[in-house]
């Protein structure tokens, strides 16, 4: 092969480094954009799960202090999306995680958490866990606010119902619903 040619497959190796390097954002702009979901007084106490060097795998860029765990915008992704949750619920938010990275759809995921959850070997909450998240639109560093997001409030409620809570499972923009009635991972979804 020329000297020239092989040039060809170096630089573009170096550009596509350079590319990917370019997507990954630095840790500080991970946290400010995790934290965006949560209410504004629960922010400086989350922990925060986000993207360090090429691996796609979650690593720990802040400890946290008061029981919220928030995970930055994967930046495999191409929509934005950002949740933070009660630590109650990490156990199952990461066996999901687990699950999908082995190539599992979402039916599967799901069954094998109610198997696991059924058999005692995967915990919920005793009680109610909030969630919060943006999905889509861009984040605004000057500002710290997610513009032309759709945002969530989720409380789950293992095994609620709605003869137990009282809240329609129909799913609805203008008032709260029970989505999963029933199951070990019901909650009650909030648009914002």
């Amino acid at each position: 092969m020329r000297p020239s040619m092989m040039l060809v497959p170096a630089i573009g190796l170096a550009i596509g480094s350079q590319v990917a390097c370019a997507q990954q954002k630095a840790p500080t702009r991970q946290i400010a954009e995790a934290v965006a979901a949560l209410p504004t007084e629960l922010r400086d106490g989350a922990q925060v799960l986000g993207y360090r060097g090429r691996s796609n795998r979650l690593v720990e860029l802040r400890a946290g202090t008061n029981g919220m765990i928030c995970l930055a915008d994967d930046p495999a992704d191409e929509e934005f999306h950002v949740a933070c949750y009660h630590e109650s619920l990490e156990p199952f938010m990461a066996r999901g995680r687990a699950l999908r990275a082995e190539g599992k759809s979402q039916s599967e995921v799901q069954q094998a958490r109610g198997q696991e959850i059924e058999a005692g070997t995967l915990a919920m909450p005793d009680g109610p866990a909030a969630l919060y998240s943006w999905s889509g639109g861009t984040f605004n560093p000057e500002t710290g606010d997610v513009d032309g997001s759709r945002g969530l409030y989720v409380l789950y409620m293992p095994y609620a119902t709605e003869k137990t809570t009282g809240i329609p499972a129909a799913p609805s923009r203008e008032r709260p619903w029970l989505m999963f009635p029933g199951e070990p991972w019901a909650h009650v979804m909030i648009s914002r």
